[in-house]
């Protein structure tokens, strides 16, 4: 089996929560998908950890010392 793409599995995810907020599903049915959903923000989570790594090992400074920096997004002014 393929490994699940990041966005599909967040979209998964996204649709699980849906689910489980409507409150319509028996009570197994919920367990179900709630144990999926677990499984799928935790390889989410992992994605986005290795894709962490990878962007620090690939900020470098002169010299080719990794330079490790905080990433903000600045909000730009709506009007």
């Amino acid at each position: 089996m393929a490994a699940i793409k990041f966005e599909d599995a967040l979209s998964r995810l996204e649709t699980i929560v849906n689910e489980l907020e409507k409150g319509d599903l028996p009570l197994d049915g919920s367990l179900k998908i709630f144990e999926e959903g677990i499984k799928l923000s935790k390889t989410c989570l992992k994605m986005l950890d290795d894709a962490e790594r990878k962007v620090e090992i690939l900020v470098q400074e002169t010299g080719g010392k990794t330079r490790l920096q905080a990433f903000s997004v600045e909000k730009e002014d709506t009007i």
